[in-house]
């Protein structure tokens, strides 16, 4: 069973990080912007409102993967995700107020960048409609 649980453990470092890339790069191309706004929104969503149940900044993706390294043996994990993937991957521990600032503040500007991009592809594709 250990075996399994290192798997999963695997595929959350994997889809996880995946998903934090595709939330602050998505907004760059045009064939993923919507898709992007759409993930940007889940999770803000989950931050704000599955956080007034479970703690501001709430990630469903983060408490199962805690689930999982919970029956690996491990147990002094940061509430932050971001802060984890930081320690995991290069080994360094950074202040958490920091890391939680610096996450808050990135997806404020992935969101405003993603609302904005797709705000204006909108009007373009309208005004483009609007011309045939």
């Amino acid at each position: 069973m250990e075996l399994w649980y290192e798997a999963v453990d695997k595929f959350f470092v994997i889809f996880h990080s995946a998903l934090i890339l595709f939330n602050v790069f998505g907004w760059i191309w045009k064939k993923t912007r919507i898709y992007n706004l759409i993930t940007l929104l889940l999770t803000g969503g989950s931050w704000g409102l599955l956080g007034l149940f479970y703690g501001f900044g709430y990630c469903p993706l983060t408490d199962w993967h805690w689930q999982v390294l919970h029956q690996l043996g491990v147990y002094d994990l940061p509430y932050s995700y971001i802060e984890y993937l930081i320690e995991r991957l290069t080994g360094l521990e950074l202040q958490t107020d920091t890391v939680n600032t610096a996450t808050y503040l990135v997806f404020i500007a992935v969101l405003g960048a993603s609302i904005f991009i797709n705000v204006k592809d909108y009007w373009q594709k309208k005004r483009i409609g609007k011309r045939h």
